[in-house]
């Protein structure tokens, strides 16, 4: 029996949270030389799609057009690497 999706904003801003925060923990030197060498998409492609199917296929339709999961990424797997000595900021 599945489960029955989410649709509510919050826990699906939190689902997104906890892939982008999951992708960032178990990521973290392939991040890093990703972010230095200017191809963090490219590098990451697998892991962020894997984390945007599991996402897209726990919440409604309507939530995963709203782009939580790719703010997600930004504020979970990107920001954090603020300090990063990268030619990309």
């Amino acid at each position: 029996m599945a489960a029955t999706p989410i649709d509510n904003d919050a826990r699906a801003q939190q689902l997104a949270r906890a892939i982008a925060s999951d992708i960032q923990l178990y990521n973290k030197q392939k991040i890093e030389e990703a972010l230095i060498n200017d191809n963090f998409f490219e590098a990451l492609s697998e892991e962020i799609t894997e984390g945007r199917d599991l996402f897209r296929g726990r919440v409604t339709p309507e939530l995963f057009r709203r782009n939580y999961y790719d703010r997600a990424i930004v504020d979970r797997v990107v920001k954090p690497m603020a300090s990063l000595k990268t030619p990309i900021w």
